[in-house]
């Protein structure tokens, strides 16, 4: 059976609707589909959670820049490079980054892994800019997506910028390949993998969980107001700081025995569906 031939999932029923304040949203295989689209009910819906005082919160590994100029306002809680970084009305409300002396190892290791024929690049991110040193086509037509600022250097490490963290492209399997190369890293730095084909190399404290109760102290809201949706191992602290957490139906298998409920797939609008339906928001999709 193809990915197109199977089911739907029906949103789960909740029963009672919940007193949801904030709402965190993973992008990449959650919110977007696999063609990085947002469903146009989407916007409905926002403005609808507006209207009733209820936070969204996008949460990714991408990075504040691209986010804000996706969404196109300044209401939202962002968490951005994995929760390293977080902003709601351009008013930094955490961050936790890499410092340099633990970053540039990092650098000189995937350089290493190139010149043994890996096919991997490093996406240095800081707090202006994200900056690649590999400069081809290919590789850097991953990067763009997520980096709306992004700066092609000479060399990673004479760059002047605060490190969030680091992100490593693997043109072959992240998991199989880039992470196990970098576990060494593991203490004074935590190796996420955090899709297919990318790591994320972050302070060990940093975690969209962590960003999460950030948000919820600036904002107070408690877990149990709290709703949240990821489809990736990166996913997992979003879903445990969330009362009301929902793997996507295209997730992990980690990531839906840790979840709460399972919702309609990415490219079934499966957030959108299931907010509407939990807090009866329904007139939304028909708008």
């Amino acid at each position: 059976m193809t990915p197109a031939d199977q089911p739907v999932l029906d949103p789960p029923a909740l029963g009672t609707v919940p007193d949801v304040r904030l709402i965190a949203v993973d992008m990449d295989g959650s919110l977007l589909d696999d063609q990085k689209r947002i469903d146009p009910s989407f916007w409905p819906l926002l403005d609808a959670l507006h209207e009733r005082g209820v936070v969204l919160c996008p949460a990714s590994g991408r990075q504040y820049a691209t986010l804000r100029r996706q969404f196109g306002r300044d209401d939202l809680v962002y968490i951005a490079e994995n929760g390293a970084y977080v902003v709601r009305d351009e008013q930094e409300l955490s961050s936790d980054g890499v410092s340099r002396d633990a970053a540039l190892p990092v650098v000189d290791a995937v350089r290493q892994l190139a010149a043994s024929g890996a096919d991997v690049g490093t996406v240095l991110c800081g707090k202006r800019s994200a900056y690649v040193e590999r400069t081809d086509r290919a590789f850097v037509e991953q990067a763009e997506p997520y980096y709306a600022r992004l700066e092609l250097v000479e060399d990673l490490r004479a760059v002047d910028d605060e490190v969030l963290k680091l992100a490593i492209y693997d043109f072959g399997s992240a998991e199989h390949g880039a992470a196990p190369a970098l576990a060494r890293f593991d203490g004074p730095v935590r190796v996420v993998v955090s899709g297919e084909h990318w790591v994320d190399v972050m302070s060990p404290s940093a975690d969209k969980g962590h960003a999460l109760q950030a948000a919820q102290r600036a904002l107070g809201v408690t877990r149990e107001q709290t709703m949240a949706f990821g489809d990736y191992l990166n996913d997992l602290g979003l879903l445990q700081a969330s009362a009301w957490s929902f793997a996507m139906d295209n997730a992990h298998p980690q990531v839906r025995a840790e979840a709460r409920y399972v919702a309609p797939g990415n490219n079934a609008n499966g957030v959108v569906r299931t907010i509407a339906s939990a807090l009866q928001l329904d007139g939304v999709l028909s708008r």
